[in-house]
Formats: C-alpha cells, sequence, structure tokens
C-alpha cells in the first residue's frame, strides 16, 4: 500500500470518528451549556390564554407550538363532561401530539378537598384519569380554599398537609405525584413567624408531594424564592415564571393587607411579559439545582397588550435568552 493510500484511509478513518462522535459531544456540550434545561424546554400555564383557549383551543395549541413552547399545563377539566374546553382526553392528547406538545401536569381543584367544612370533596380519581389519557406526571392543586382565604388558621394548613399527603398516596398508586401551587396568602404570618405554605413543606411526604412555585406570588409577598429553596431543598420541581410590572412592587403580605378581601388587593397586583419587571430571574435561576427544579412555564395571568401570543413569544424569548445558559 502507497503512502498516499495510507494517508487518505487514515484521514477518511479520522473523518468517520469525528462524524460518530460529533452529535455526542455536542449533546454534552449543550447540556453543559444548559441547553437541555427546564429553561430551553419551556412550558406554558394555558390559563395564559383562557379566552383564547375557550374560544378555540386547537388553532390556540398551534400557536404555541409555533413560538417554542415544548408542552403546556392545563387547568379548567369538566368533571362531568370529563373534557377541556370541549375536547375529550383522547381529542386533545392528538390535538398535542399533531403539534409535538407534551403535557407533564395539570391543575385540578382541589379546594373542597381541602376544607374541613366540606362533606362534597372533589373526586381525584376523575383527576388521576384525565392525567394519565394525557400522559401527565403531575396532578397539580392549584389553590387552597379561595373562600375562606382571610380566616386560614396553622389548623387549616395542617389539615391541607395531611389531605395532600392522602392525594399523593392515591396518586402513587396510578404511577402520579400530587403538587401544591401557591399565592401569597399561604405567606401571611399565622403567629409567631409560621407561614401556610411552610407548615405544607414541613408536614407533607416528599416521596408524596412536591410543590410548585410561583414565584410572583412569592416575591410579592416579599419571599425571596432562593431562601425557600435553600430552606427546603428539592421540593420546587415546578415553577411559575411570572413577571411583576415595575409600578405594582408592593408586598401585598402584612398588617395593611391580611384582612382584606382579595378585591381590595387585587389593585395592588399587575403582571408583565417575563424579562420586563421586576423580578430578577437570572439570580433565582442560578438556584435551580437546589429547587430541584424539573418543568418550568411562563404564566402571565393577565395580558394587557392585544395579541397574546405576542405576550407568549417576548416572555419565551427571554427565558431562552438569558436563563436557558444558565447551567
Amino acid at each position: 500500500m502507497n503512502n498516499s493510500r495510507r494517508q487518505f484511509i487514515k484521514k477518511a478513518g479520522l473523518g468517520l470518528s469525528a462524524a460518530y462522535f460529533l452529535p455526542q459531544l455536542l449533546s454534552c456540550e449543550n447540556k453543559k451549556m444548559g441547553i437541555d434545561s427546564p429553561f430551553t424546554n419551556l412550558g406554558v400555564q394555558l390559563y395564559s390564554i383562557r379566552d383564547l383557549m375557550a374560544a378555540n383551543p386547537t388553532d390556540s395549541l398551534q400557536q404555541v407550538a409555533k413560538i417554542g413552547y415544548k408542552h403546556v399545563e392545563t387547568y379548567g377539566i369538566d368533571p362531568v363532561t370529563k373534557s377541556f374546553w370541549g375536547l375529550d382526553y383522547k381529542a386533545l392528547k392528538k390535538v398535542l401530539d399533531d403539534n409535538g406538545l407534551k403535557s407533564h401536569s395539570g391543575h385540578y381543584d382541589m379546594s373542597k378537598y381541602f376544607s374541613r367544612n366540606h362533606q362534597d370533596k372533589e373526586d381525584l380519581n376523575i383527576y388521576f384519569d384525565a392525567a394519565k389519557e394525557l400522559g401527565q406526571e403531575y396532578v397539580i392543586a392549584p389553590v387552597s380554599p379561595m373562600f375562606d382565604i382571610s380566616a386560614l388558621k396553622k389548623d387549616d394548613y395542617l389539615y391541607i398537609a395531611e389531605q395532600l399527603n392522602k392525594a399523593g398516596e392515591e396518586a402513587k398508586k396510578h404511577g402520579l405525584k400530587v403538587a401544591f401551587h401557591n399565592h401569597f396568602w399561604e405567606f401571611r404570618d399565622l403567629g409567631n413567624g409560621t407561614r401556610g405554605e411552610e407548615v405544607l413543606l414541613a408536614f407533607t411526604e416528599p416521596d408524596l408531594v412536591d410543590f410548585e412555585l410561583d414565584l410572583y406570588w412569592a416575591e410579592k409577598a416579599g419571599m425571596n424564592p432562593v431562601s425557600l429553596f435553600e430552606k427546603f431543598p428539592n421540593r420546587f420541581k415546578l415553577w411559575h415564571i411570572k413577571d411583576m410590572d415595575k409600578g405594582f412592587t408592593k408586598t401585598i403580605v402584612g398588617p395593611e393587607f391580611d384582612k382584606l378581601d382579595f378585591g381590595a388587593i387585587s389593585k395592588e397586583v399587575k403582571y408583565t411579559e417575563v424579562g420586563t419587571g421586576h423580578i430578577d430571574f437570572i439570580a433565582i435561576a442560578q438556584a435551580k439545582a437546589k429547587a430541584g427544579l424539573k418543568y418550568a412555564f411562563v404564566e402571565q395571568d393577565d395580558i394587557y397588550i392585544p395579541n397574546k401570543f405576542e405576550s407568549l413569544k417576548k416572555s419565551y424569548d427571554y427565558v431562552q435568552e438569558h436563563l436557558g445558559k444558565i447551567s
């Protein structure tokens, strides 16, 4: 074999090796750079576009996928018809599949299930069935009893924790997990510095119950999310990334607000697209490993610009550019 032929085979071999290993090397590098992170694999809570979902869920989900979102968090199940926005589970799953979307979690009302004063509690088995049909991992309680937020005491939160553990036990039988989503009132002082959210964290079993931290509501309650991650590591597997209008940064927890109804408090509340407001998401995102973050969702309870998909895109673009690079 002459030298030129040897050189050719040697170079070809190197080329084949590079072709074989390059995708793996790029994949490793991408993961180092955070490209395969909860922020690049970003979801959206569909409540953000609830009016559009009600009007045309199929078109709305197509638009969400075109923006770049990889998964969606559901809300608003009709437990009687066993459907979302007029679509039964199989029809909704098909729309998701057709658009390359997944759904890892959904919000399912448990207000009566958490209330000591209600015997007509929600049937969680309906929720578990829906979650399984949609391929979800998490059945999330979106709120503590709304009809009683100004009267909730430590014993009420202890009861909610007990109910969450029971729900977690049942969910486990279905291959699912339960999680709890906060608002601001869970951070009110119940006496001696005790807060409802911390009661729930302390008295639920980590193998049964996770938490979805709404970053906006935590900040609006005067809490530093990173301090929660440090105190309760690995419990906040899901985050709602929601920004606070710079003109509405007043804390709404404390003596001035704790006895007011939600209507009065809501005058101090205004949202904005992620990255245009008050919250330092970059500092929070640095602590994602401490939190145990698995799934992140953009959410904006009220969108004020006419084109709501444009709003979702602004938030998506910010997260990709500024949080997606955090390893």
